[in-house]
């Protein structure tokens, strides 16, 4: 009985903890600007089914994908260990469902173990990479302190619930022979039945008792503490991958969000006749692009969230291959950093951090009215914006189908079109289109060449 309300307080204390912090990931993420995505709901279930489950793009590099595979289908499975477990936990019995599944058991049992066994070797070859190998995306500039040690930790608790499992189900498998009536047969497991006897086989019962219940106590320790790890980390992206899969843009890569504003500017000055009625001069002039988290949209914020921090994107870019500043990885973990400082300073309701023209009795702080005299720009250079060339590599090469280059053009767009600023040899290309509509600034009209070969003809 004892044990049972230290597995019911312990199991919702831990659970209750994760989903408060779980809400504030969402808030964090719906200080983006509302957007509305659509499209055919079919192409964004196969996309969860292929891309999410199926780790589809993950296969572009075959060798570490299986190894992921390993890591990642042993975890789904062993859930199915974990809902046994949380019903032994409440109800006080042991291996409920062995005695019910029979055959069927045994053989989920065993494919666990065997996922479990490849998990450990996955594991051993992704710590090799990280940190013997030195893959050249695993130690970029953005990749040092909390990412590297964050990466590690993540494969060391995999360890750590591994050594759970395989302690409980050997230990578990000699106490089936001595007391039958309180440990029900699991049948013949893969690893444990002979792994088990190895390393327990010259126990006493009572001591095969302690390493069965350490095992058991550690899984769900484990468990339970990734769980509350996950929202301080970058393997969010398992719970994220599923939501941001389907939300994906369904439009090709190459096709950028127009903005209306300037797209009527721009047939205004290529067709005179189209043009428009100006707006009354003392309408609020628009802020174009992005400059903060609060007017990025919420999937933008979302795509930081779901970031693996796997460095495909980054590793593809050729501006970041020739040496230039820009990682689009770096770019997402930027937003992710700023989403969580402006959420937490957000919900501390601190007036401070109201916008001075929304200052008043009875207001209160908010998404719509915060300024904290910072933005985006305070993480991310302009040097490193200039430097994307809109290839869609980035895209391409995400195994979770997050959009770097969106917020990319965002804070582009901003720095253009609201600071009228940007590198000093663009700043004459856009002067010369506003201008005379062509791109070079030349004497003749535009349409020259036209009328003289009219004139010709």
């Amino acid at each position: 009985m004892i044990q049972q309300i230290a597995f019911i307080v312990i199991f919702g204390g831990a659970f209750a903890f994760a989903a408060w912090q779980f809400l504030k990931i969402r808030q964090n993420i719906m200080l983006g600007e509302p957007e509305t995505i659509s499209g055919d709901s079919g192409a964004r279930w196969r996309n969860v089914l292929l891309v999410a489950f199926g780790q589809k793009k993950m296969f572009k590099r075959w060798i570490p994908a299986l190894f992921h595979f390993f890591i990642y289908a042993a975890f789904l499975l062993t859930q199915v260990e974990l809902i046994e477990i949380v019903i032994d936990g409440v109800s006080g019995n042991h291996r409920f469902f062995a005695p019910y599944l029979g055959g069927f058991y045994t053989f989920v049992i065993n494919f666990i173990e065997v996922l479990s066994l490849l998990a450990f070797v996955a594991t051993i070859i992704f710590l090799w990479r990280r940190n013997m190998l030195r893959l050249p995306r695993f130690h970029k500039p953005e990749m040092k302190g909390w990412p590297k040690l964050d990466g590690n930790l993540i494969l060391i608790f995999e360890f750590i619930l591994l050594v759970g499992i395989f302690s409980m189900n050997g230990a578990d498998v000699l106490l089936q022979k001595l007391d039958p009536a309180h440990y029900p047969s699991t049948g013949t497991l893969a690893v444990s039945s002979w792994l088990g006897p190895a390393l327990f086989g010259g126990l006493e019962q009572e001591s095969l008792v302690v390493v069965e219940r350490f095992g058991w106590w550690l899984h769900l320790a484990m468990v339970l503490v990734f769980l509350n790890y996950l929202p301080k980390s970058k393997h969010l992206h398992i719970f994220l991958a599923f939501p941001n899969t389907y939300y994906a843009r369904l439009s090709p890569k190459g096709k950028m969000q127009n903005m209306p504003a300037i797209m009527d500017e721009v047939k205004s000055m290529m067709d005179p006749e189209a043009a428009f009625a100006e707006a009354p001069m003392d309408e609020e002039l628009p802020t174009f692009g992005s400059n903060d988290v609060t007017n990025l949209s919420w999937k933008n914020v979302m795509d930081a969230y779901s970031c693996t921090e796997c460095g495909r994107c980054t590793s593809e870019c050729p501006a970041n291959i020739t040496g230039k500043k820009l990682s689009p990885r770096k770019i997402l973990m930027d937003i992710r950093d700023r989403a969580e400082e402006v959420g937490e300073k957000v919900r501390s309701g601190n007036p401070e951090f109201i916008r001075e023209d929304a200052k008043g009795e009875g207001v209160k702080l908010s998404r719509e009215n915060f300024d904290d005299g910072k933005s985006l720009f305070d993480y991310i250079s302009r040097e490193e914006i200039h430097a994307c060339t809109t290839c869609n590599a980035c895209v391409e090469a995400c195994p979770v189908l997050i959009n770097p280059l969106e917020p990319i053009l965002k804070l582009r767009r901003y720095e253009l079109l609201t600071e009228s600023a940007g590198p000093s040899d663009w700043l004459p290309m856009f002067n010369s289109i506003e201008n005379t509509g062509a791109v070079w600034q030349m004497p003749d009209d535009r349409d020259k060449w036209a009328k003289d070969a009219m004139e010709k003809s």
